[in-house]
């Protein structure tokens, strides 16, 4: 049996995305990472520090995850980790495509790192390394399994395509031989590379999966993984008719921090100059306006402004003129989790 719920957004947890750097080994054809609008360079640790520490008196107990590009290229984050455990992190997770530099797993411990969270896109090595890169597939299960054997948590991260929707249901029975506890299905969000093929019928590997084979597959595959013992979480991206619209910009404390000091509510809006807050001098500030928080107002019919605003062509309406599909928040998910059988 399994249970599911909508993860309700809360100000009483607070969430830190921040990328370290925006280089990375691998070139999948789907990453969001676009180096025009996020910036080229590695944080300097003394300033990833100083950042840390505006978000500990900002967001007391936030959560923080480390990013990339791919972060274990960072020579200093182990620092970074013990860096964020003294300011008072309430969890660290890395995320990471399963290659771990600088051999991470030998200079942190399971105390300082809550979780390793991997990515890979096919339950088989074609399919993944198709959109991820020749090796990738394999060197992420290695890594994975290293992580499992030093005792570290492990959630492994999915990004559902056209090249590997029909994979999703298969994910099973490797998930629960990897022993991986958590297991996160992403929507393929038009930002980076894939901004730039994801309507692109002979660019597969980066090609969004249209609402109804979403709907068809998705929750399904969710049940069944989490039938296996595994929590799954993947985004609600649409909403039924009378349900309400809410915007995490608004009703929550999430922040989407680059190397170039830009730092975001909204990550749909991470291809474009209408970022909130930067930092200027290390000092956390308001951006100028216009930006997302003067969008995050709007009210529509269709549900998710930004959405709306930067990829209208994925809308459809009724002969009336009114929306097929209300969207939700990106950030809103829906959690799927083994329920204990009822004893009689």
């Amino acid at each position: 049996m399994t249970a599911s719920k909508t993860v309700a957004f809360s100000r009483r947890s607070a969430n830190v995305f921040l990328h370290v750097l925006t280089r990375c080994n691998l070139r999948c054809r789907h990453c969001y990472i676009n180096p025009e609008q996020h910036g080229r360079k590695r944080l300097p640790l003394d300033r990833i520090e100083r950042w840390l520490a505006v978000f500990a008196s900002r967001s007391p107990s936030a959560n923080l995850v480390l990013l990339g590009g791919e972060p274990t290229l960072h020579p200093d984050l182990p620092r970074v980790v013990r860096c964020a455990r003294r300011l008072g992190f309430a969890s660290v997770t890395i995320d990471t495509n399963g290659y771990l530099f600088n051999d991470i797993l030998d200079h942190v411990t399971p105390a300082e790192v809550d979780v390793f969270s991997f990515s890979l896109d096919g339950a088989t090595a074609a399919t993944n390394d198709r959109i991820r890169g020749r090796g990738s597939y394999d060197i992420c299960l290695s890594g994975i399994r290293r992580a499992r054997a030093k005792g570290f948590q492990s959630s492994l991260i999915y990004t559902v395509s056209r090249a590997n929707l029909e994979e999703l249901s298969a994910m099973g029975p490797l998930l629960a031989e990897l022993d991986v506890e958590r297991f996160f299905i992403q929507v393929l969000g038009l930002r980076g590379k894939a901004a730039l093929t994801g309507c692109d019928p002979d660019a597969p590997e980066a090609s969004r999966v249209p609402p109804p084979e979403w709907l068809e597959h998705v929750p399904a595959a969710a049940e069944a993984i989490a039938r296996r013992g595994i929590q799954v979480i993947y985004p609600r991206v649409f909403l039924g008719p009378e349900e309400k619209f809410e915007c995490a910009g608004l009703v929550a404390d999430n922040y989407f921090v680059f190397p170039n000091g830009r730092v975001y509510r909204c990550p749909l809006c991470e291809d474009y100059p209408v970022h909130s807050l930067e930092f200027r001098e290390d000092r956390l500030v308001e951006a100028p306006r216009l930006n997302e928080s003067d969008f995050f107002r709007l009210n529509l019919a269709e549900g998710c402004v930004m959405n709306t605003l930067i990829q209208p062509h994925h809308l459809r309406d009724h002969a009336d003129g009114s929306p097929q599909y209300k969207i939700a928040c990106c950030l809103l998910k829906e959690e799927v989790f083994p329920a204990p059988e009822l004893s009689l």
